[in-house]
């Protein structure tokens, strides 16, 4: 926690013994001294890890030690925690006015000061490591971009050992670049060396490099002195009595070691992981620039044939160089793969995609990526080695933290004849589930359409048919599939279509309950009611749409409606003249009865001697034919001719004759309609 001692500045003896004690008993270094001037002339020589600094003392107080400490560039971003007796908030505000990161009321609590020191001192920590990652990355692409520039390239892998002797922090970096077979190896550039140019080496005397190139694994020798690998080489004058610890890292392309970057310190030394993956991750992007480079050409001779080496790789790098900014900062993610889909490079918004850092990445198949979807990653894989590079291709992959994500991948040839495949991808998660939910929402939209009982017809401005329902087909007795791409025109008759468009724009893009004919298949007319509007994109008119209704069915019904009204007319009408004629049949039946009773009467009184008999006679047979034709009148229209009994209902002419000044006839014989009227003798 505490790297270097902890300053601590108070002119109070007893606080001064106080804070050393709580300090010692932690087990924290410290330093202290009795006034702001004994401070800063110590800080002048070392920084400590944090100064405990109180406000309260002789001139120069504790104020004016923290503005001398935040001006100095050596000591500005140095933790302070300060001291004070002073209850008054305003000495609190003015000194973090002046700088102070924390502070302690006196007297303090020794659990508390420890836990307040420690904390600046975790919070410095993390700013530190925040800071040494900041540089890693910088190195790492100031790095990456040196080695896909047209540069020099012996100037640059030069560059490149210096950098990372500084960042490791040791005495000598190499790069040693091997053959595919035999003992030799080549120094091709060294830290400490800028003249030196492919230096062979016998590897048998390197069986550290030899295990490095064999395993594609790092190494690490803390101690050469004692390190069992290096027994067949100790007692030799050799490099294992210059150097103290070793650290060796493979330079991988293709799943081969094609050489090493060498790390020696003459001291002992221990390796951190921060080095390490930093020299990691520039051996990794060091691969591809070798290969491109074709390095390993110019090891065969020392002749012309360097000359010509160089001069290609200069001409690759040349070309890869458009590249190493593009990678870095491109929106989208970046890989590079080689012909057997093993993953050589991955940029950051590659990284951040997939949620995997370089370490998990580099090395690994496409296939390993995809997960349950590995068949996919084989088939590209096969592909490649068919010179086949799909592009706009979507796969679904599995992040680092088990998250599924939709990539939408494109493949292409970098530098075909060296096998490299280049890769860009981004993540189309939320536009595949925006477009599946919108292909659901359109094939529901269609459903309900299908579903309509009235016709739907949709066309482009052009008069393109775009949608045509099953009640469309039902309408014009015509399929879907003819129509659909034809000219809306032929669904009308001779300027139909011209007429409902007038309309549209008549009524500012919209018309409803229009009675037009449409033209079906048969080249007969059909009359529908449309209503119909304009489509929009944005305020651009781009198609309209028609809804319209079959007539025919409800024109027949209106048809039978209206010749069942006159049917019932008719019958209405034969039924009040049946009425009337019943009813005069019994009106006339008592008057004739009064006749026959009558004719009865005089033929008694009379004799039959009387002169008159035969008149009477006459009289009472006619009286009795006209009688029977009044009884057969009265049984056809079931009113037979009898007296009115009790509670029998007969029609009344007398009122009937009334109510036909005032209403119709047929409502007057509406009055006893239904009702059975009663039977005659």
């Amino acid at each position: 926690m505490a790297p270097y001692p902890v300053l601590i500045v108070d002119d109070d003896a007893i606080s001064r013994h106080v804070l050393c004690q709580a300090l010692e008993q932690v087990g924290m270094p410290f330093v202290a001294v009795a006034s702001g001037a004994e401070a800063l002339a110590r800080l002048e020589h070392q920084t400590p890890s944090l100064l405990l600094l109180d406000l309260v003392m002789p001139q120069p107080d504790g104020y004016e030690v923290l503005s001398v400490v935040r001006a100095r560039p050596e000591t500005r971003d140095l933790p302070v925690l300060v001291l004070t007796g002073l209850d008054g908030d305003s000495e609190i505000t003015r000194a973090f006015e002046a700088g102070a990161d924390d502070f302690v009321r006196k007297p303090f609590r020794a659990a508390e000061l420890i836990a307040r020191i420690r904390g600046q001192l975790r919070l410095r920590g993390a700013t530190l490591a925040i800071e040494k990652k900041e540089k890693d990355a910088q190195l790492v692409l100031e790095l990456t971009q040196a080695l896909a520039s047209n540069l020099d390239f012996r100037s640059i892998l030069f560059t490149v050992t210096q950098r990372v002797a500084e960042v490791a922090r040791v005495d000598r970096v190499s790069i040693v670049l091997v053959r595919e077979s035999g003992d030799v190896g080549y120094v091709v550039a060294a830290s400490d060396d800028a003249q030196l140019r492919d230096l062979a080496i016998d590897l048998s005397k390197y069986p550290e490099i030899k295990q490095v190139i064999a395993s594609a694994q790092p190494l690490v020798i803390t101690d050469a002195a004692t390190h069992p690998l290096l027994e067949i080489v100790r007692q030799g004058d050799s490099h294992a009595r210059a150097f103290s610890a070793l650290a060796i890292l493979p330079i991988v392309y293709e799943g081969k070691a094609m050489g090493v970057l060498f790390l020696r310190a003459k001291q002992s030394f221990s390796f951190g992981e921060r080095e390490l993956g930093v020299c990691r991750t520039i051996s990794s992007a060091m691969a591809i620039a070798l290969r491109n480079a074709r390095v390993l050409q110019s090891l065969r001779d020392q002749t012309q044939q360097v000359t010509v080496a160089r001069f290609e790789a200069e001409r690759r790098l040349e070309s890869l160089q458009r590249y190493a900014d593009f990678f870095e900062s491109s929106a989208d993610g970046i890989a590079v793969f080689d012909a057997d889909a093993r993953l050589l490079f991955s940029n950051p918004k590659a990284r951040e995609i997939t949620g995997y850092d370089e370490a998990d990445l580099n090395g690994r198949r496409i296939s390993e990526l995809l997960g349950d979807h590995h068949d996919a990653g084989r088939a590209l894989q096969d592909g490649f080695a068919r010179g086949e590079f799909p592009q706009g291709v979507d796969l679904r992959l599995l992040r680092k933290d088990g998250k599924p994500i939709v990539l939408s991948l494109s493949f292409s040839s970098v530098l075909r004849e060296e096998s490299v495949v280049l890769c860009s991808f981004r993540d189309v998660t939320a536009e595949r589930s925006v477009a599946s939910e919108l292909i659901k929402t359109k094939d529901f939209l269609g459903r309900i359409i299908d579903a309509s009982a009235d016709a739907i017809i949709c066309a482009d401005l052009t008069g393109r048919v775009l949608i045509f329902n099953r009640a469309a087909e039902r309408l014009y007795a015509r399929t879907a599939t003819e129509t659909l791409g034809s000219d809306v025109r032929a669904l009308y008759p001779v300027h139909g279509a011209a007429r409902i468009m007038r309309l549209i724009r008549q009524g500012h893009g919209r018309v409803d309950g229009v009675r037009v004919d449409v033209l079906d298949s048969r080249g007969e007319l059909v009359p529908v009611t449309v209503s119909a509007m304009l489509l929009y994109d944005g305020a651009r008119p781009v198609g309209s749409v028609g809804v319209f209704t079959d007539l025919r069915e409800k024109m027949r019904m209106e048809q039978q409606l209206e010749s069942a009204q006159r049917q019932l007319i008719e019958r209405e009408r034969h039924a009040v003249i049946a009425e009337l004629a019943g009813a005069a049949a019994h009106e006339l039946n008592q008057p004739l009865t009064t006749v026959i009773m009558s004719a009865d009467l005089l033929k008694r009184k009379l004799g039959a001697e009387s002169p008159a008999i035969a008149v009477i006679e006459v009289l009472r047979n006619e009286a009795d034919r006209m009688a029977t034709i009044v009884k057969k009148i009265g049984k056809i229209t079931r009113y037979e001719t009898k007296s009115y009994v009790g509670r029998a209902r007969i029609l009344d002419l007398d009122k009937a004759s009334e109510a036909d000044a005032d209403k119709p006839r047929h409502d007057a014989a509406s009055v006893e309609h239904g009702s059975s009227p009663p039977r005659g003798d």
